[in-house]
Protein backbone atom coordinates (compact mmCIF):
# COMPACT_ATOMS: atom_id res chain seq x y z
CA UNK A 1 0.00 0.00 0.00
CA UNK A 2 2.76 2.37 0.96
CA UNK A 3 4.66 1.46 -2.21
CA UNK A 4 1.58 2.16 -4.37
CA UNK A 5 1.18 5.61 -2.80
CA UNK A 6 4.81 6.43 -3.52
CA UNK A 7 4.43 5.33 -7.11
CA UNK A 8 1.30 7.45 -7.53
CA UNK A 9 3.03 10.56 -6.18
CA UNK A 10 6.01 9.97 -8.43
CA UNK A 11 3.75 9.59 -11.45
CA UNK A 12 2.00 12.87 -10.65
CA UNK A 13 5.29 14.70 -10.28
CA UNK A 14 6.53 13.34 -13.60
CA UNK A 15 3.28 14.24 -15.34
CA UNK A 16 3.41 17.75 -13.87
CA UNK A 17 6.99 18.22 -15.02
CA UNK A 18 6.16 17.03 -18.54
CA UNK A 19 3.17 19.36 -18.68
CA UNK A 20 5.35 22.32 -17.64
CA UNK A 21 7.93 21.45 -20.29
CA UNK A 22 5.23 21.27 -22.96
CA UNK A 23 3.82 24.61 -21.90
CA UNK A 24 7.32 26.09 -22.04
CA UNK A 25 7.91 24.64 -25.50
CA UNK A 26 4.61 25.97 -26.79
CA UNK A 27 5.32 29.53 -25.65
CA UNK A 28 6.06 31.50 -28.93
CA UNK A 29 9.21 33.61 -29.18
CA UNK A 30 9.05 37.39 -29.36
CA UNK A 31 10.02 39.19 -32.60
CA UNK A 32 9.97 42.85 -33.52
CA UNK A 33 7.24 43.70 -36.02
CA UNK A 34 6.85 46.84 -38.14
CA UNK A 35 4.45 48.45 -40.57
CA UNK A 36 5.85 49.66 -43.91
CA UNK A 37 6.06 53.43 -44.08
CA UNK A 38 5.13 55.76 -46.95
CA UNK A 39 7.38 58.73 -47.62
CA UNK A 40 9.05 60.73 -50.36
CA UNK A 41 12.46 59.13 -50.75
CA UNK A 42 15.45 60.99 -52.23
CA UNK A 43 17.99 59.11 -54.31
CA UNK A 44 20.65 59.81 -56.92
CA UNK A 45 21.36 58.57 -60.42
CA UNK A 46 24.80 58.68 -62.01
CA UNK A 47 25.68 59.03 -65.69
CA UNK A 48 29.04 58.92 -67.47
CA UNK A 49 29.93 62.42 -68.68
CA UNK A 50 32.34 63.86 -71.23
CA UNK A 51 33.82 67.23 -70.26
CA UNK A 52 34.35 69.89 -72.91
CA UNK A 53 35.46 73.50 -72.82
CA UNK A 54 32.70 76.04 -73.13
CA UNK A 55 34.55 77.16 -76.27
CA UNK A 56 37.07 75.05 -78.13
CA UNK A 57 38.45 75.72 -81.59
CA UNK A 58 41.13 74.22 -83.82
CA UNK A 59 43.29 76.98 -85.28
CA UNK A 60 44.02 76.07 -88.91
CA UNK A 61 45.93 77.77 -91.69
CA UNK A 62 43.91 79.29 -94.54
CA UNK A 63 46.95 79.44 -96.84
CA UNK A 64 49.99 77.40 -97.74
CA UNK A 65 53.32 78.59 -96.40
CA UNK A 66 56.20 78.18 -93.97
CA UNK A 67 55.91 79.01 -90.29
CA UNK A 68 58.17 82.03 -89.94
CA UNK A 69 57.60 82.77 -86.27
CA UNK A 70 55.78 81.28 -83.29
CA UNK A 71 54.71 83.88 -80.71
CA UNK A 72 53.19 81.57 -78.07
CA UNK A 73 53.92 78.37 -76.16
CA UNK A 74 51.82 75.38 -75.22
CA UNK A 75 49.73 75.96 -72.12
CA UNK A 76 50.00 79.74 -72.42
CA UNK A 77 46.98 81.93 -71.73
CA UNK A 78 46.22 84.30 -74.61
CA UNK A 79 43.78 87.14 -75.24
CA UNK A 80 41.40 87.69 -78.13
CA UNK A 81 43.24 89.09 -81.19
CA UNK A 82 46.71 88.17 -79.85
CA UNK A 83 49.20 87.17 -82.59
CA UNK A 84 50.00 83.45 -82.48
CA UNK A 85 51.90 82.58 -85.69
CA UNK A 86 53.17 84.25 -88.86
CA UNK A 87 53.48 82.35 -92.15
CA UNK A 88 55.88 83.39 -94.95
CA UNK A 89 55.43 87.04 -94.02
CA UNK A 90 58.10 88.57 -96.26
CA UNK A 91 56.93 86.67 -99.34
CA UNK A 92 53.35 87.86 -98.94
CA UNK A 93 54.47 91.41 -98.25
CA UNK A 94 56.41 91.50 -101.53
CA UNK A 95 53.40 90.08 -103.37
CA UNK A 96 51.29 92.88 -101.91
CA UNK A 97 53.84 95.49 -103.03
CA UNK A 98 53.75 94.08 -106.57
CA UNK A 99 49.95 94.00 -106.55
CA UNK A 100 49.84 97.64 -105.44
CA UNK A 101 52.25 98.57 -108.24
CA UNK A 102 50.17 96.75 -110.86
CA UNK A 103 47.06 98.53 -109.59
CA UNK A 104 48.71 101.94 -109.81
CA UNK A 105 49.99 101.16 -113.34
CA UNK A 106 46.49 100.16 -114.45
CA UNK A 107 45.09 103.40 -113.02
CA UNK A 108 47.78 105.42 -114.87
CA UNK A 109 47.06 103.67 -118.19
CA UNK A 110 43.36 104.35 -117.75
CA UNK A 111 43.91 108.03 -117.00
CA UNK A 112 46.23 108.41 -120.04
CA UNK A 113 43.65 106.81 -122.30
CA UNK A 114 40.89 109.02 -120.85
CA UNK A 115 42.99 112.12 -121.75
CA UNK A 116 43.54 110.74 -125.22
CA UNK A 117 39.79 110.09 -125.55
CA UNK A 118 39.02 113.71 -124.70
CA UNK A 119 41.43 114.91 -127.41
CA UNK A 120 40.01 112.54 -130.03
CA UNK A 121 36.46 113.63 -129.18
CA UNK A 122 37.39 117.26 -129.92
CA UNK A 123 38.97 116.21 -133.20
CA UNK A 124 35.86 114.30 -134.15
CA UNK A 125 33.76 117.36 -133.45
CA UNK A 126 35.97 119.33 -135.88
CA UNK A 127 35.72 116.47 -138.44
CA UNK A 128 39.48 116.01 -138.33
CA UNK A 129 39.25 112.30 -137.46
CA UNK A 130 36.45 109.80 -137.97
CA UNK A 131 34.09 108.35 -135.36
CA UNK A 132 35.75 105.00 -135.83
CA UNK A 133 38.86 106.16 -133.97
CA UNK A 134 36.63 107.40 -131.18
CA UNK A 135 34.89 104.03 -130.89
CA UNK A 136 38.21 102.16 -130.86
CA UNK A 137 39.56 104.38 -128.11
CA UNK A 138 36.32 104.06 -126.14
CA UNK A 139 36.62 100.23 -126.29
CA UNK A 140 40.24 100.52 -125.14
CA UNK A 141 39.16 102.54 -122.11
CA UNK A 142 36.55 99.95 -121.18
CA UNK A 143 39.26 97.29 -121.36
CA UNK A 144 41.53 99.40 -119.17
CA UNK A 145 38.74 99.87 -116.63
CA UNK A 146 38.38 96.08 -116.48
CA UNK A 147 42.13 95.81 -116.00
CA UNK A 148 41.95 98.26 -113.08
CA UNK A 149 39.19 96.21 -111.49
CA UNK A 150 41.26 93.06 -111.95
CA UNK A 151 44.33 94.72 -110.41
CA UNK A 152 42.24 95.94 -107.48
CA UNK A 153 40.80 92.46 -106.89
CA UNK A 154 44.29 90.96 -107.07
CA UNK A 155 45.55 93.55 -104.57
CA UNK A 156 42.71 92.76 -102.20
CA UNK A 157 43.33 89.01 -102.58
CA UNK A 158 47.04 89.40 -101.79
CA UNK A 159 46.17 91.66 -98.84
CA UNK A 160 43.78 88.98 -97.61
CA UNK A 161 46.51 86.36 -97.92
CA UNK A 162 48.82 88.66 -96.02
CA UNK A 163 46.19 88.92 -93.29
CA UNK A 164 45.83 85.12 -93.32
CA UNK A 165 49.57 84.82 -92.77
CA UNK A 166 49.06 86.50 -89.40
CA UNK A 167 47.28 83.91 -87.21
CA UNK A 168 45.51 85.50 -84.23
CA UNK A 169 43.53 84.17 -81.28
CA UNK A 170 39.75 84.20 -81.90
CA UNK A 171 38.99 84.63 -78.18
CA UNK A 172 40.55 84.49 -74.71
CA UNK A 173 41.77 80.99 -73.92
CA UNK A 174 44.64 78.58 -73.38
CA UNK A 175 46.95 77.30 -76.11
CA UNK A 176 47.04 73.52 -76.42
CA UNK A 177 49.51 71.32 -78.36
CA UNK A 178 51.52 72.97 -81.17
CA UNK A 179 52.33 70.14 -83.60
CA UNK A 180 54.40 72.18 -86.12
CA UNK A 181 57.51 74.15 -85.26
CA UNK A 182 59.14 77.17 -86.92
CA UNK A 183 60.23 76.40 -90.49
CA UNK A 184 57.59 73.72 -91.06
CA UNK A 185 55.75 73.80 -94.38
CA UNK A 186 52.03 74.22 -93.75
CA UNK A 187 49.39 73.22 -96.25
CA UNK A 188 46.06 74.97 -96.48
CA UNK A 189 43.82 73.57 -93.73
CA UNK A 190 46.63 72.20 -91.52
CA UNK A 191 46.04 72.57 -87.78
CA UNK A 192 48.50 74.90 -86.06
CA UNK A 193 47.12 74.49 -82.53
CA UNK A 194 43.83 74.56 -80.63
CA UNK A 195 42.50 77.01 -78.06
CA UNK A 196 40.32 76.12 -75.07
CA UNK A 197 38.21 78.61 -73.17
CA UNK A 198 37.97 76.87 -69.78
CA UNK A 199 36.30 79.72 -67.89
CA UNK A 200 33.33 77.34 -67.75
CA UNK A 201 32.90 73.79 -68.96
CA UNK A 202 30.16 71.66 -70.48
CA UNK A 203 29.47 68.12 -69.25
CA UNK A 204 27.65 66.01 -71.84
CA UNK A 205 25.86 62.84 -70.68
CA UNK A 206 23.14 60.50 -71.97
CA UNK A 207 19.84 59.36 -70.48
CA UNK A 208 17.73 56.42 -71.53
CA UNK A 209 14.23 57.10 -72.79
CA UNK A 210 12.74 55.96 -69.46
CA UNK A 211 15.02 58.23 -67.42
CA UNK A 212 14.34 61.09 -69.80
CA UNK A 213 10.57 60.71 -69.43
CA UNK A 214 10.87 60.51 -65.64
CA UNK A 215 13.02 63.64 -65.64
CA UNK A 216 10.58 65.56 -67.84
CA UNK A 217 7.53 64.42 -65.85
CA UNK A 218 9.03 65.67 -62.57
CA UNK A 219 10.08 68.98 -64.17
CA UNK A 220 11.41 70.35 -60.89
CA UNK A 221 14.03 73.07 -60.75
CA UNK A 222 15.98 71.13 -58.09
CA UNK A 223 16.62 68.30 -60.55
CA UNK A 224 18.41 70.71 -62.89
CA UNK A 225 21.11 71.28 -60.26
CA UNK A 226 23.65 68.47 -60.63
CA UNK A 227 26.98 67.38 -59.16
CA UNK A 228 30.09 66.08 -60.90
CA UNK A 229 32.22 63.18 -59.66
CA UNK A 230 35.76 63.39 -61.04
CA UNK A 231 37.96 60.54 -62.26
CA UNK A 232 39.66 60.31 -58.84
CA UNK A 233 36.23 59.63 -57.28
CA UNK A 234 36.10 63.04 -55.60
CA UNK A 235 33.21 65.47 -56.01
CA UNK A 236 33.86 68.66 -57.93
CA UNK A 237 33.40 71.54 -55.42
CA UNK A 238 30.94 73.49 -57.58
CA UNK A 239 27.42 72.55 -58.62
CA UNK A 240 26.33 72.61 -62.25
CA UNK A 241 23.03 73.16 -64.00
CA UNK A 242 21.36 71.27 -66.84
CA UNK A 243 20.73 73.82 -69.56
CA UNK A 244 20.19 71.80 -72.76
CA UNK A 245 18.51 68.59 -73.96
CA UNK A 246 19.00 67.46 -77.55
CA UNK A 247 15.96 67.30 -79.81
CA UNK A 248 16.20 63.63 -80.77
CA UNK A 249 17.22 60.19 -79.52
CA UNK A 250 20.20 58.32 -80.87
CA UNK A 251 18.72 55.48 -82.94
CA UNK A 252 21.60 53.14 -82.19
CA UNK A 253 21.73 53.57 -78.40
CA UNK A 254 18.19 54.75 -77.66
CA UNK A 255 19.66 57.54 -75.50
CA UNK A 256 19.27 61.30 -75.58
CA UNK A 257 22.06 63.77 -74.73
CA UNK A 258 21.94 66.33 -71.93
CA UNK A 259 24.36 69.20 -71.32
CA UNK A 260 25.20 70.72 -67.95
CA UNK A 261 27.34 73.83 -67.39
CA UNK A 262 29.81 74.09 -64.49
CA UNK A 263 31.85 77.13 -63.40
CA UNK A 264 35.59 76.60 -63.66
CA UNK A 265 37.27 79.75 -62.36
CA UNK A 266 40.11 77.74 -60.80
CA UNK A 267 40.80 75.97 -64.11
CA UNK A 268 40.61 72.49 -62.54
CA UNK A 269 38.52 70.99 -65.32
CA UNK A 270 40.07 70.47 -68.75
CA UNK A 271 38.69 69.79 -72.19
CA UNK A 272 38.46 66.05 -72.95
CA UNK A 273 38.28 64.86 -69.32
CA UNK A 274 35.70 62.37 -68.03
CA UNK A 275 33.49 62.19 -64.97
CA UNK A 276 30.05 61.21 -63.72
CA UNK A 277 27.04 63.47 -63.47
CA UNK A 278 24.98 62.95 -60.30
CA UNK A 279 21.31 63.92 -60.50
CA UNK A 280 19.29 64.19 -57.29
CA UNK A 281 15.84 62.63 -57.61
CA UNK A 282 12.91 61.80 -55.36
CA UNK A 283 10.58 58.81 -55.33
CA UNK A 284 7.15 60.15 -54.43
CA UNK A 285 5.02 58.30 -51.81
CA UNK A 286 7.30 55.27 -51.76
CA UNK A 287 6.32 52.25 -49.63
CA UNK A 288 9.49 51.52 -47.64
CA UNK A 289 10.60 48.33 -45.84
CA UNK A 290 14.04 47.37 -44.43
CA UNK A 291 16.25 45.06 -46.48
CA UNK A 292 16.77 42.86 -43.39
CA UNK A 293 13.03 42.17 -43.34
CA UNK A 294 13.34 40.33 -46.67
CA UNK A 295 14.73 37.03 -47.88
CA UNK A 296 15.19 35.44 -51.30
CA UNK A 297 13.95 32.13 -52.68
CA UNK A 298 14.89 31.30 -56.26
CA UNK A 299 15.68 34.94 -57.02
CA UNK A 300 12.30 36.13 -55.73
CA UNK A 301 11.93 38.45 -52.78
CA UNK A 302 9.76 37.54 -49.75
CA UNK A 303 8.75 38.85 -46.33
CA UNK A 304 6.97 37.28 -43.37
CA UNK A 305 3.58 38.94 -42.79
CA UNK A 306 2.06 38.56 -39.32
CA UNK A 307 -1.69 37.80 -39.45
CA UNK A 308 -4.34 38.41 -36.77
CA UNK A 309 -3.44 35.15 -34.99
CA UNK A 310 0.25 36.13 -34.89
CA UNK A 311 0.97 33.43 -37.46
CA UNK A 312 3.60 34.06 -40.11
CA UNK A 313 2.60 34.04 -43.77
CA UNK A 314 5.35 34.02 -46.40
CA UNK A 315 4.54 36.63 -49.07
CA UNK A 316 6.22 37.46 -52.35
CA UNK A 317 6.84 41.17 -53.01
CA UNK A 318 8.01 43.13 -56.05
CA UNK A 319 10.62 45.82 -55.32
CA UNK A 320 10.49 49.10 -57.24
CA UNK A 321 13.93 50.31 -56.20
CA UNK A 322 16.73 49.14 -53.96
CA UNK A 323 18.43 51.55 -51.60
CA UNK A 324 21.48 50.90 -49.33
CA UNK A 325 19.39 49.66 -46.35
CA UNK A 326 15.83 49.35 -47.58
CA UNK A 327 13.52 48.63 -50.49
CA UNK A 328 10.79 50.70 -52.12
CA UNK A 329 8.02 48.17 -52.77
CA UNK A 330 6.13 48.15 -56.05
CA UNK A 331 3.52 45.53 -55.09
CA UNK A 332 2.75 42.77 -52.58
CA UNK A 333 2.42 44.91 -49.43
CA UNK A 334 0.36 47.75 -48.01
CA UNK A 335 1.17 50.17 -45.21
CA UNK A 336 -1.36 48.31 -42.97
CA UNK A 337 0.55 45.00 -43.19
CA UNK A 338 2.75 43.93 -40.27
CA UNK A 339 6.04 42.28 -41.17
CA UNK A 340 8.98 40.82 -39.24
CA UNK A 341 11.62 43.51 -38.75
CA UNK A 342 14.67 41.24 -38.46
CA UNK A 343 15.59 37.62 -37.82
CA UNK A 344 13.67 36.22 -40.81
CA UNK A 345 16.40 33.60 -41.33
CA UNK A 346 15.29 31.89 -38.10
CA UNK A 347 11.58 31.66 -38.99
CA UNK A 348 9.38 29.59 -41.27
CA UNK A 349 5.97 29.85 -42.88
CA UNK A 350 3.07 29.06 -40.52
CA UNK A 351 5.07 29.60 -37.34
CA UNK A 352 3.52 31.56 -34.46
CA UNK A 353 5.35 34.42 -32.77
CA UNK A 354 4.86 36.94 -30.01
CA UNK A 355 4.90 40.30 -31.90
CA UNK A 356 6.60 43.36 -30.41
CA UNK A 357 5.44 46.38 -32.40
CA UNK A 358 8.12 49.01 -33.07
CA UNK A 359 8.14 52.21 -35.10
CA UNK A 360 9.99 51.63 -38.39
CA UNK A 361 10.91 55.30 -38.90
CA UNK A 362 12.58 55.46 -35.48
CA UNK A 363 14.34 52.14 -36.04
CA UNK A 364 15.73 53.27 -39.41
CA UNK A 365 16.83 56.57 -37.91
CA UNK A 366 18.60 54.71 -35.08
CA UNK A 367 20.37 52.43 -37.55
CA UNK A 368 21.54 55.47 -39.54
CA UNK A 369 23.10 57.02 -36.42
CA UNK A 370 24.68 53.69 -35.46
Amino acid sequence: MKTSRILLIASCLIASACSSEKETEKQPESYQVVNPIVKNTPYTSEYVAEIQSVRYVEVRSKIKGFIEKNYVDEGQTVGKGQLLFSLSFMEHEKELQKANADYKAAIADLKASEVELANVRRLVEKNIVSNTELEVLDAKINALKAKVEEAQANKEQVALHLAFSQIKAPYDGVINRIPHKVGSLIEEGDMLTSISDNSAIFAYFNLSEVDYLNYISNNEEEMKIVSLRLANNELYPHKGKIEMIESEFDRQTGNIAFRARFPNSEGMLKHGANGEIIINKELKNALIIPQKSTFEIQEKLYVFVVDKDNTLKQRNITPKMRFPDYYAVESGLTKEDKIIFEGVENLKDGEKIQPVIIDLAQAMSQNKHD
